[in-house]
């Protein structure tokens, strides 16, 4: 491994590389060069850029560019890929190629250092400290397993052995945006070497809640993480990380959509009399807010023998965190839901592939994880609830006692002559004259809270094989297999009661309706993973096409999300039957029906793809594109919960289809003084059989769009060098000295997006423009931002709910104009 000559400068001169994937030769001379195979490579044998696959990077200078610190910012640039704003750090969606999910088991994998990211609410992070991040697309899970169907995202932290000194970051923008960021790199001797970094970041918020005149999307957050490499001797190495964040955040910043429709027929006395069509700002009576701590460590361990290298990951994750969620998003008091969770992990990958030149290039691995995740999530129903639910039990008891007494009045009158058709009305009449008289009929009902306890532990095995095979000098063949197994398991306590007064024609009585359900479940899944692809080479620099055949897959599990809507359906239907107190009891029948409606089937999917991998005028223009075609089975959808849509629950589509062609151009241009990228991603992801049953009936989805998914993905940046004093590249001593310029714009654009199956809420194609101009002083640069110049207004995100007994329609805001500046030191 050689040491870096001045990082300072080539840290400059690696953020016009045109290629992420090869080390930096430039004008100055200058060396950047890593051992790809540790750092980069502990399965793999080759650079991205010649496997059958498609693929996107970002090293360091791109990402400093680009002024993200989220992945959700970075996936704008990432042709297929969206991983948009869903109100809190909670819900980490990404989607790719059609494939994702908000809740339970993610779609797209996320690799941290080499460690596994188990958890989905632990995915979306702060990004500092970064050296690159890859996106790989389709299934990758040969080598990564279950839960990468729709792709794989590493991340990769600056080494302490190839980077060197201490980084500091001072940020501010508008609306008090702040981020503090510091890194020291240090190397004790040539077999020890350390990082340590620290960052806060924050907002003041761009979203006000109109009921209380709170910031909505208000956010604080802290971190730190420590590093220790130790190389005893040149065949061993042990890297130790540890990385822990902070997060507390004003969350769920959902506003209601007004129709047009709504617009036009308001009154003076509607709730929409003044208002423009569109999302209104969110009007929400509790402020929803979410909390998190976690801590990702892992002891990485890498061995070189004679002719293979060993690489082992052995990781402990925790999580524990807290949601506050105003469930029914207005300002009537519905219903919120509070949810807790800890979670421990614990994963284990061994991985050992060969070091040679031979035709034969081998991989063979196997991987173990467990993971402990206790959930406690009580649901309140709050006083409008109650008055909705009070309302609806009274009027169906009203009615059915009104139909009863009607057709025995008409029954009499109709014995003493009255035609049938005016006997039933006199007595219709006749009936809710006397239930008046006796005193009516008015019922109370009180739901009170739904207390939730769930631990719903994992286990998850697998074995892999890759070869990859040179069947001549240039035509390569990949060929891989993976053996997947986990075991899933629920052990639930869950309770409610509704406390009712009835007074029913002047007798009044009390009583109280109550069932416990508490029972444990279990299910297991074993999956085979194959891949075969083959990459022809056409040239000296790499250029290559590809084609490749692979399977997806992500496991089934249990719903944890719908336990009140089951009760709420259970006593619901005891109510109007009960004539007092009653506790509803359950057999086995009894939990074999909910086990089949809290379970859902795991996820499979074929993919199909070619591409090709360009590399031209003398590697400083690459092209990248793709054609895809996936066919899922037993797609999993987050929908909302049957019958009252108290929250979302995982269910299965029966089969859906993913068509699409991504290109991707990276390159430079006159004299390398500019450097551009431009991406673009059509999905086409539609269901083939999917039938579900609502309120309305049973509803028909074939021919609809899958629901999250962008149709259209594009993205494209622009960054030109203007030279100040180009002399002083070559003296380092020369401090304080500004030597270059580089102004640069951004566009992220997306859309169509539909945001329910029934496709009738949906963004438009939308698009952001960013700007930058970064002023290098050696030592210190200066960047002056601004993120969506023209102001566009977009949702990132919608959602209907059903939570009041009627269906409304609400949506999040993206973030409006904001510009701020970036101080940032090298020393």
């Amino acid at each position: 491994m050689k040491k870096i000559i001045y990082p300072l400068l080539c840290a400059s001169m690696f953020a016009t590389a045109a290629n992420a994937d090869t080390a930096v030769n430039d004008t100055i001379e200058c060396v950047y060069e890593m051992n790809e195979v540790y750092v980069y490579k502990p399965k793999e044998h080759f650079a991205l850029s010649q496997q059958p696959l498609s693929s996107t990077s970002f090293n360091q200078g791109q990402l400093k560019n680009l002024n993200v610190n989220s992945l959700q910012q970075l996936s704008a640039y990432v042709p297929s890929f969206t991983m948009p704003v869903y109100g809190s750090r909670l819900t980490s969606a990404m989607y790719i190629r059609g494939i994702g999910s908000r809740v339970n088991s993610p779609a797209v994998g996320l690799y941290v250092d080499g460690m596994p990211i188990q958890s989905k609410s632990a995915m979306n992070f702060h990004v500092y400290d970064a050296e690159r991040i890859d996106v790989l697309r389709g299934p990758q899970g040969t080598l990564y397993g279950m839960n990468s169907e729709g792709g794989l995202i590493r991340f990769f932290s600056k080494h302490p052995m190839t980077y060197k000194g201490t980084d500091l970051k001072l940020s501010v923008g508008n609306k008090f945006t702040r981020t503090a960021e510091v890194a020291h790199y240090g190397q004790v001797n040539d077999k020890l070497a350390f990082s340590v970094a620290g960052f806060y970041n924050g907002q003041n918020g761009f979203l006000h809640n109109k009921f209380n005149g709170e910031r909505a999307d208000a956010f604080n957050e802290f971190g730190g993480k420590g590093r220790f490499v130790w190389t005893p001797t040149d065949r061993l190495t042990f890297d130790f990380i540890a990385d822990y964040q902070y997060m507390r955040q004003n969350g769920f910043a959902y506003g209601q959509i007004v129709t047009p429709e709504q617009i036009a027929t308001a009154n003076i006395m509607s709730p929409y009399y003044g208002l423009k069509a569109g999302t209104q700002d969110p009007n929400q009576n509790r402020q929803s807010n979410y909390r998190r701590n976690m801590l990702n460590t892992g002891l990485g361990i890498k061995y070189l023998g004679n002719g293979f290298a060993l690489h082992s990951m052995t990781t402990w994750q925790f999580l524990k965190d807290y949601m506050m969620m105003d469930i029914d998003y207005l300002p009537m008091d519905f219903i919120h839901i509070e949810q807790r969770q800890h979670q421990n992990s614990l994963t284990q990958e061994l991985a050992i592939k060969s070091r040679n030149d031979k035709a034969w290039q081998w991989t063979f691995g196997a991987f173990g994880s467990y993971q402990w995740l206790k959930t406690n999530a009580p649901v309140m129903f709050d006083k409008d609830m109650n008055k909705v639910m009070s309302k609806a039990i009274t009027q169906y008891a009203y009615t059915g006692m009104l139909a009863a007494m009607a057709k025995r009045i008409a029954a009499r009158l109709i014995a003493a002559g009255v035609p049938a058709e005016q006997a039933a009305e006199q007595a219709k009449i006749a009936a809710a004259a006397a239930i008046l008289k006796a005193g009516g009929v008015n019922i109370t009902m009180d739901m009170g809270t739904i207390p939730g306890l769930f631990h719903t532990p994992t286990l998850n095995l697998g074995v892999y094989h890759e070869s990859n095979i040179d069947l001549t000098s240039r035509l390569r063949a990949t060929l891989g297999l993976r053996y997947d197994y986990s075991n899933v398991e629920i052990d639930y306590a869950t309770s409610a009661r509704i406390m009712m007064n009835q007074k029913v024609m002047g007798q009044e009585v009390n009583s109280v309706i109550s069932s416990m359900l508490a029972h444990k479940e279990r299910n297991h899944f074993g999956q085979l993973l194959p891949k075969v692809g083959l990459t022809y080479r056409f040239d000296d620099l790499g250029s290559s096409v590809y084609a490749t055949w692979s399977k997806g897959y992500r496991a089934g599990g249990y719903n944890i999300q719908m336990f009140s809507d089951i009760l709420q359906t259970e006593l619901s239907a005891a109510s109007r039957t009960a004539r007092g107190s009653l506790d509803i009891a359950h057999d086995e029948a009894a939990y074999e029906r909910i086990a089949r409606t809290i379970e859902y089937e795991p996820e499979t999917s074929f993919n199909y793809e070619v591409g090709t991998h360009l590399k031209l005028n003398g590697g400083k223009l690459n092209i990248d594109l793709a054609g895809f075609y996936m066919q899922i089975h037993n797609q999993q959808l987050s929908v909302m919960a049957g019958n009252y849509g108290f929250g979302r629950m995982m269910t299965n589509a029966g089969k859906s289809h993913s068509c699409g062609v991504e290109a991707s151009v990276r390159g430079e241009a006159l004299n390398n003084k500019l450097s551009y990228a431009v991406s673009y991603g059509f999905t086409s992801a539609q269901f083939d059989e999917y039938a579900d049953s609502t309120a309305l009936g049973k509803m028909d989805y074939k021919d609809k769009r899958v629901p999250f998914i962008p149709q259209h993905t594009l993205g494209a940046t622009a960054d030109y060098l203007i030279a100040v004093s180009p002399d002083a590249l070559l003296d380092p001593t020369n401090k304080f000295h500004l030597r270059s310029v580089t102004v640069g714009l951004n566009l992220a654009a997306q859309g169509n997006t539909y945001w329910d199956e029934a496709n009738t809420l949906s963004q438009n194609f939308y698009a952001t423009l960013g700007a930058h101009a970064d002023g290098d002083f050696g030592p210190m640069h200066i960047n002056l931002w601004i993120r969506n110049l023209t102001d566009t207004r977009y949702n990132t995100f919608a959602v209907q709910s059903g939570a009041t007994g009627q269906k409304f329609a609400f949506a999040q805001l993206g973030n409006p104009f904001q510009m701020g500046v970036d101080f940032t030191f090298h020393f």
